[in-house]
């Protein structure tokens, strides 16, 4: 019994050799993204329509009102693979909420929602003259909860506001594959854009 204590504690001491310890970089999840394929939105009852993805689903938007939305004409599109969502609103241009009110609240939305976070707010006109679809289109920069914001608009009758989120806390670098993915979405559907 008194030489089986050394013996074990030799064993032990010679037995572990010490490693160098190399930390591993971070990583983020590999997402499998599908091909860019789309399908028509036209319920004939909403006074727009648009191409949207197919790996999107479109649902009533019933999240701050209950199962009644404030505008019958809301919609968020979701993307369950990635857990995103685009929110779109969408009002009539009246004497009561001119086009101009309904842009500066676009505006304001953006800059106080995503000022603190975001490293730059780059707004990019767009518009297509066929179609009337006139706007601003968003592109957020940084660990901003939404990397795009838009509106469109044809500065009469209608306006429509939306927005790219994600159910997870933001982080530019980890969401930039999927973000830039659904960019081109939203690019897409903002060129197919008419109203009725």
């Amino acid at each position: 019994m008194k030489y089986l204590i050394p013996i074990l504690a030799i064993l032990l001491f010679t037995a572990c050799k010490p490693e160098t310890y190399t930390p591993k970089p971070r990583g983020y999840y590999l997402v499998e993204l599908p091909q860019h394929q789309y399908q028509q939105f036209n319920t004939a009852s909403f006074p727009y329509s648009f191409e949207y993805p197919v790996y999107g689903k479109i649902i009533n938007d019933t999240s701050f009102f209950g199962e009644k939305p404030e505008n019958p004409y809301w919609i968020n599109i979701d993307f369950p693979s990635v857990g995103g969502r685009i929110y779109i609103s969408y009002k009539a241009i009246t004497a009561s909420q001119p086009v101009q009110q309904l842009m500066d609240d676009a505006y304001k939305m953006t800059e106080t929602v995503h000022n603190k976070r975001a490293d730059y707010i780059e707004p990019i006109n767009f518009r297509n003259d066929s179609n009337k679809v006139f706007g601003l289109f968003y592109n957020v920069g940084g660990n901003a909860a939404s990397a795009y914001q838009f509106y469109a608009t044809d500065y009469e009758k209608h306006f429509l506001r939306g927005a790219l989120y994600f159910d997870v806390t933001p982080n530019a670098d980890s969401l930039k594959p999927v973000n830039e993915f659904l960019r081109t979405d939203i690019e897409h559907m903002l060129k197919t854009l008419r109203w009725k």
